[in-house]
């Protein structure tokens, strides 16, 4: 189903993995846009869904945009998350909400990106406003929640040493389950990284965070991520 702007193609019928592609036909969001998405795996389900371009939140002259996704993967399932950045011009007021919930052997493999403004193009993001609440359940037990948020001088703050140390790409790459044996599979690729990378394992959960000082090394940093991953597998 597929109302408003967004759209959705699916532009392979491989028999491994169904491949959904949204697309944001009204080219961006700003404030007072509201969009959600959900994706429901029904048992033994494969989805790889992701986004066609990056999204643009572009500058609100108060009000926030809000942005929910929830997903629900049921028996056996298995659902991949990996749109492409979402990127914050200056002013921007974005509010992100994204609800997973799984089954007790339903897998997940979901990386967000976001770029505070378009290094390249000169721009940079002094002032904004950026929420973003994660919560991801397991048989209906809360097992990863974190909260984000930045409000106001962002550039000041991504420039302090214990934020982003100048950074303004950052990106959380979450895979369920995850172990050591995945954590070796990034770790001994370290030195390929261009930003910074760095990757954990607890209670078969593995996190990965990404920062950098532009969108392009934040891009090669987490493909080559991904790939050490096998998303498709």
């Amino acid at each position: 189903h597929e109302a408003g702007s967004l759209r959705v193609r699916f532009p392979t019928a491989a028999p491994e993995m169904l491949e959904a592609v949204l697309i944001n036909t009204a080219g961006g969001m700003t404030g007072g846009d509201d969009f959600s998405i959900g994706l429901s795996l029904d048992a033994g389900a494969r989805l790889l869904a992701g986004t066609a371009a990056a999204e643009k939140i572009y500058r609100s002259t108060g009000a926030d945009a809000t942005f929910a996704l929830a997903i629900d993967a049921t028996a056996g399932s298995r659902c991949v998350w990996l749109p492409q950045e979402t990127i914050l011009f200056d002013r921007a007021r974005l509010s992100r909400r994204i609800d997973v919930n799984l089954s007790a052997d339903a897998t997940l493999l979901m990386a967000e990106a976001i770029v505070f403004g378009r290094s390249a193009m000169g721009e940079a993001v002094e002032q904004g406003s950026l929420t973003d609440r994660w919560r991801i359940r397991r048989d209906g037990q809360l097992i990863f929640a974190e909260n984000v948020h930045l409000d106001g001088a962002i550039a000041g703050k991504l420039a302090q040493p214990a934020i982003a140390n100048g950074g303004v790409a950052i990106a959380t790459v979450l895979a369920i389950p995850g172990d050591e044996q995945m954590i070796s599979a990034v770790r001994d690729r370290g030195e390929s990284f261009t930003g910074e990378v760095g990757i954990s394992a607890w209670n078969g959960i593995a996190v990965a965070r990404l920062c950098a000082p532009d969108g392009a090394t934040l891009r090669h940093d987490l493909a080559l991520l991904l790939s050490s991953l096998d998303v498709t597998m």
